[in-house]
């Protein structure tokens, strides 16, 4: 037993000696938000436990949340393990919360194309940024500006005017470190530098180690996809519907149980990225117009009021100063033309069914036909529709046992038939 204890002891050590000293690159592109910060901050834990050389994030954010980015930041500054931030690849960003993940940073980095700043604090749901909490955002990206000596007048700038540069302005002014196009030649220009840690200085040896590239896993990307505020609309509107379905056609189950789902993960998504209590509003007044139209009809009055109360819920239910808080015009367009669709659709169901001929009871037997039970002389018995009836002809001739009549009218509880031609 005890030299099984010490061959798995031995391998540990040995698995610990060949992965220690990896370079890790975590890959993120997307907002910045409960999900992505919690991926930020997991792979960068694992590099502390891998006792990684170096971790490098590539990023491409519009930005995000800002306690979502705090929480990035603050995981970088306590890392034990020297991070690097690379704007990457050609033509990705790193605007508003990105901007303070890359100051944060021990190096930042930008591909060639590539753009920072924008970083002026708003809110999700559209309201104006005090001047207290613009303050505080200027004061915060300073102090980061400050502690790894890059511009820190360039820096507040950014969040007080919302001002961005380009990757070669970004290393004249001193905001960036380098310029590299891809990981490899970021690693060569920083192989060898000193990066201070909180037991001092630590030389960065990368030659020779191996890189491990990370990407958000399955249930990850399921995740932060959700956050999309396009899919947050699809969902949320689909949910309502399929909840509605249910309560006009009961017994199937499968809209109502397809409905709550989509509706359950919409409302859980809306409770990380924030949503306009006035778009919600207009959303819910929406869907209880059209089901008082599906119920009182109102010759579609309501269901109009309805559609356009959804399309100015659609517009007011994110920030439309954040574009990535905000649903595209398509898909708004998409979703009414729909639903709208969708309400015609029943409202014209529902009038063909009144207009329509009866197929049971008595408004149905003029035109149906029979057969003569007992002989219409010219009174008697007709079988018609499963049922025997008291039937008189029409005419007043006798008509015989077992011919076939049709339904000319009902009386009161006779009807009145002739011989079929």
């Amino acid at each position: 037993m005890l030299k099984i204890l010490k061959t798995v002891a031995l391998l540990f050590l040995l698995v610990s000696l060949v992965t220690a000293g990896e370079i890790f690159i975590i890959k993120f592109k997307g907002v910045i938000n409960p999900v992505s910060a919690a991926y930020l901050e997991k792979e960068i834990t694992r590099a502390e436990a891998k006792q990684a050389e170096l971790v490098i994030i590539q990023l491409d954010t519009p930005g995000g949340l800002q306690l979502s980015m705090r929480k990035v930041v603050q995981k970088i500054l306590a890392s034990k393990v020297p991070v690097v931030t690379q704007v990457y690849p050609r033509g990705a960003r790193a605007a508003s919360a990105g901007l303070f993940i890359a100051l944060a940073s021990d190096y930042a980095a930008m591909a060639a194309g590539t753009n920072l700043g924008a970083a002026h604090p708003i809110y999700i749901n559209g309201g104006k940024v005090s001047e207290k909490i613009t303050n505080d955002a200027a004061a915060f990206i300073r102090s980061l500006a400050e502690k790894r000596g890059r511009n820190a007048v360039w820096a507040e700038e950014a969040v007080r005017n919302s001002v961005s540069i380009t990757e070669t302005e970004a290393l004249k002014l001193n905001v960036t470190d380098f310029l590299a196009d891809t990981a490899e030649e970021l690693i060569l220009k920083i192989d060898g530098k000193a990066v201070p840690r909180l037991n001092g200085k630590q030389k960065l040896a990368l030659k020779g180690k191996a890189l491990m590239q990370i990407k958000m896993s399955g249930w990850e990307t399921a995740l932060q996809t959700a956050g999309d505020p396009d899919i947050v609309y699809m969902l949320f509107i689909l949910g309502i519907f399929g909840i509605i379905f249910e309560f006009i056609a009961p017994g199937s189950f499968v809209p109502g149980l397809l409905g709550s789902s989509c509706l359950l993960v919409a409302l859980v998504s809306m409770g990380s990225i924030s949503i306009s209590i006035a778009g919600a509003s207009f959303l819910a007044l929406a869907f209880i117009l059209i089901i008082l139209e599906l119920k009182t009809p109102a010759h579609g009055t309501l269901g109009i009021l309805g559609l356009l109360s959804m399309l100015l819920g659609s517009f007011m239910l994110f920030n439309p100063l954040a574009p990535y808080f905000k649903i595209s015009l398509p898909l708004v367009i998409l979703m009414v033309v729909l639903i709208g669709g969708l309400f015609a659709l029943l409202v014209y169901l529902g009038i063909a069914s009144m207009k329509g001929k009866a197929i049971s009871g008595r408004e149905s037997l003029p035109g149906a036909f029979g057969e003569v039970k007992t002989e219409l002389a010219p009174a008697g018995i007709v079988y018609v529709q499963n049922e025997d009836w008291s039937a008189e002809s029409a005419d007043g001739t006798a008509i015989g046992k077992g011919e076939k009549v049709v339904v000319i009218e009902v009386v009161g509880a006779k009807i009145i038939v002739e011989r079929k031609k």
